[in-house]
């Protein structure tokens, strides 16, 4: 499958930022405000942005396939924050120096615990044996996909161990305009990153399935490319957001050619997120998933045996994709 850029750690807004004393848009206990400013962020103009690939920014939430106990495995995003006290006292330090740097932790004990197999992210950094957090106060990492513990549940329901596969949303290799689910190998998908959506994610922004019958798939990370993205001006990215379809996106992920990745969110414009008839669900789908995915003492709640069972069907747009009889 065509590789992009793996998302590890935050991503940096493509312009330079600054914090408005303003209810958020994006979190609605926030009461301050990330917005873009107009100049271009001097990292994004280092890596060459604008001979970048831009690719459309998936509202879910994070994923990464590597090895756990010598086989290709699902792990899920999860940051070290620290303990409650140790926030305090770091943001009380953040707001007198208005700044995070010089701050020292403890990291014996100001970090909240998480479970042994949980792994740092790539390029974290480590001093003295420990990862050391960044300017949020937070250590990026992950922990494996287990399927029998419900906070992962639909993490879990996208993948089948025993056969080595997962529900995979991408580009059809004949036709960038028509996406497909599939099932793929998970040593496919080996040190790739992808975002789970669906029913159950994020609050649903592309209305994916339903209570009854819930929808989930991965989708890589890069795997969706912006054919025809704004230049990268404020005013011309302004402008697309509001005013083109293809435009009806949470943001931008630009995959610049030294491996640097940026982004623009539509908070970051001062623009609502989400948004009815999403870009994503203008493009038509086909499911391909075929039986031998499935485990045949699975239930027929299944993911893989619903697929299975409209298997070969296109729809008009993944939105479309329906369990019920």
């Amino acid at each position: 499958m065509r590789r992009l850029g793996s998302v590890q750690q935050k991503i940096p807004c493509v312009f330079l930022t600054e914090v408005r004393n303003e209810p958020s848009r994006k979190r609605d206990c926030q009461q301050f405000q990330v917005v873009a400013t107009e100049k271009v962020n001097p990292t994004a103009l280092a890596s060459g942005i604008h001979c970048a690939e831009a690719t459309e920014k998936i509202d879910g939430t994070c994923c990464y396939v590597t090895t756990y106990k010598g086989e290709p495995h699902l792990w899920a995003r999860l940051d070290r924050k620290p303990t409650k006290q140790a926030d305090k006292r770091f943001k009380k330090y953040q707001f007198s120096q208005k700044t995070c740097k010089g701050f020292v932790w403890n990291m014996d004990e100001d970090f909240r615990e998480v479970q042994e197999s949980w792994i740092a992210a790539h390029r974290v950094k480590h001093e003295n044996g420990h990862p050391v957090p960044d300017e949020h106060g937070h250590i990026p990492g992950w922990v494996p996909v287990d399927q029998t513990n419900k906070q992962y549940c639909w993490h879990a329901s996208v993948v089948n161990y025993d056969v080595g596969v997962a529900l995979v949303l991408k580009t059809h290799v004949d036709d960038e305009g028509l996406l497909e689910i599939v099932s793929v190998p998970l040593a496919d998908l080996m040190e790739q990153t992808l975002e789970l959506i669906g029913t159950n994610v994020n609050g649903n922004p592309y209305g994916l399935g339903s209570k009854k019958h819930p929808v989930h798939v991965l989708v890589p990370h890069g795997v969706l490319r912006i054919r025809n993205a704004p230049p990268v001006e404020f005013q011309q990215l302004f402008s697309w957001f509001q005013e083109c379809q293809e435009g009806r996106v949470e943001g931008i992920v630009w995959h610049c050619d030294d491996g640097t990745l940026v982004k623009i969110h539509r908070h970051h414009l001062g623009l609502k997120w989400p948004v009815g008839d999403t870009f994503l669900n203008t493009r038509p789908v086909v499911v391909h998933v075929d039986e031998t995915t499935c485990d045949p003492d699975a239930s027929e709640k299944d993911l893989f045996r619903s697929f299975s069972n409209i298997n070969g069907h296109p729809f008009s747009c993944i939105q479309d994709i329906q369990f019920e009889p």
